[in-house]
């Protein structure tokens, strides 16, 4: 199978992260996507320290009308600070017959320098880059010095081909720009979501009594 590993916080999971996970399933042909959520992500706190449960349990609720969406709870399992490069290494050991693409957005591509094992990532799995509604540039500028001359960029397929057989393609969004730092500040102040999240996420926060203090970055 061709699966998409979308990764975050999920802090909480909104309609954004299942816009750009459907966009991704689409344009690069996947037979399925699994959201992962970190346990610890390694470069950033959690915000109101929502347990890896709360957060897990969110994902499966707002995937449930999706049936190509799957929830992975492989960070959770491992614990500890939630490294890419190590999550896929277990996966290409535990599914050896299946194929993965990382889902990235344009932000984090741009910052994957700074990343553990950040090369190795790029001999794993494929790369899509989910890019906001209004970029015009292209994936090449923003490729690793340490790792450009590993690809050739195919400017019609907006797809950087490398030399282990993987590819790193830009997937251009169609939708606004939702954060998890603004619903977060919204439940806070108690201000209306704005259909920002799915139903089901905002009747298991209201039931958990999740975000109630105030809730910036």
């Amino acid at each position: 199978m061709r699966i998409g590993i979308l990764g975050g916080t999920f802090n909480p999971i909104h309609n954004g992260h299942l816009h750009v996970a459907g966009e991704v399933l689409s344009a690069c042909a996947l037979d399925q996507v699994w959201f992962m959520p970190a346990c610890l992500p390694p470069h950033k706190d959690l915000a109101d320290a929502v347990s890896f449960a709360h957060r897990f349990a969110m994902v499966e609720a707002a995937i449930e009308p999706f049936p190509l969406f799957i929830a992975c709870d492989l960070e959770g399992r491992r614990g500890g600070h939630s490294y890419s490069v190590k999550t896929l290494e277990e996966l290409r050991h535990s599914h050896p017959a299946d194929e993965f693409t990382f889902i990235m957005g344009l932000d984090s591509f741009a910052e994957i320098g700074l990343w553990k094992s950040y090369a190795r990532l790029f001999e794993l799995c494929h790369i899509a880059v989910a890019a906001r509604p209004g970029f015009e540039g292209d994936l090449e500028q923003l490729l690793p010095v340490a790792v450009a001359d590993r690809f050739c960029y195919d400017a019609d397929a907006l797809k950087l081909s490398g030399k282990s057989g993987f590819s790193v393609q830009l997937v251009r969004q169609t939708s606004a720009d939702i954060s998890s730092t603004e619903i977060r500040s919204r439940l806070a102040a108690g201000e209306p979501l704005d259909e920002l999240i799915s139903a089901r996420v905002a009747d298991y926060i209201y039931q958990h009594q999740l975000y109630r203090q105030s809730a910036v970055g």
